[in-house]
């Protein structure tokens, strides 16, 4: 088992009122699956997603990734437990807009204390992957969208992650960037990484070996 949410809850408080945003939420994720979360927007997915990420706390229930009590760990260990595990692919890329390509995609290396040579090397290979060696000098804001994006999932890939978390993966790329998004995917999924993606394109969820639908941060 690779994760397993129980009982899991989250609200805020607005004007006296609790909101909830994930109400009573049971998940087990089995290495090796392809999850699709669908919902209608506002129905909790990016919220179950940063949650699963260790990005996002939660107000009741319980968290167990890879035999380790997530909801009992502190900060500095949960962050260690996901720096080491867990690629994000978000919409919005994330990517540090004042580092190069080259340098965005050494980061998660930096953090896995890969050595120097071995990095340059395995940021070679990405970049060589993703087509975009001509890109690796420059900073993201000089890059179009569907380049950012590449680059973030390039980054997300790079660290050899046991789960891959991806929000709307292939948003702002045109369709033959997402097809070849979602191909990477299934072949990363072929080789034993765990994917669970939000998404609102049905032929994206195809890829996925079960579909998980979300109301109001409920499953349904």
């Amino acid at each position: 088992m690779l994760l397993q949410l129980n009982n899991i809850f989250k609200w805020v408080h607005s004007g006296g009122q609790r909101f909830f945003l994930l109400k009573d939420i049971n998940l087990e994720v089995e290495e090796g699956e392809f999850i699709s979360v669908m919902g209608p927007s506002g129905s909790g997915k990016s919220t179950l997603l940063n949650v699963i990420g260790m990005l996002d706390t939660f107000d009741e229930g319980e968290y167990n990734f890879l035999d380790e009590s997530v909801h009992s760990l502190k900060e500095k260990h949960r962050s260690n437990l996901y720096k080491q595990y867990i690629g994000f692919v978000f919409q919005s890329y994330h990517l540090l807009d004042d580092l190069t390509v080259k340098e965005n995609l050494e980061m998660p290396l930096i953090y896995k204390k890969i050595k120097g040579s071995e990095r340059k090397a395995m940021v070679a290979d990405m970049l060589d992957r993703f087509n975009i060696v001509g890109k690796k000098d420059l900073f993201p804001a000089q890059l179009s969208g569907g380049q950012q994006q590449l680059v973030g999932v390039a980054r997300a890939l790079i660290a050899n992650p046991k789960l891959i978390l991806a929000d709307e993966p292939t948003g702002n790329l045109n369709s033959k960037q997402g097809e070849e998004i979602m191909e990477l995917f299934k072949q990363l999924n072929s080789e034993g990484v765990t994917i669970i993606q939000v998404t609102h394109s049905e032929k994206n969820a195809e890829y996925g070996s079960r579909v998980i639908n979300l109301l109001d941060g409920r499953m349904v």
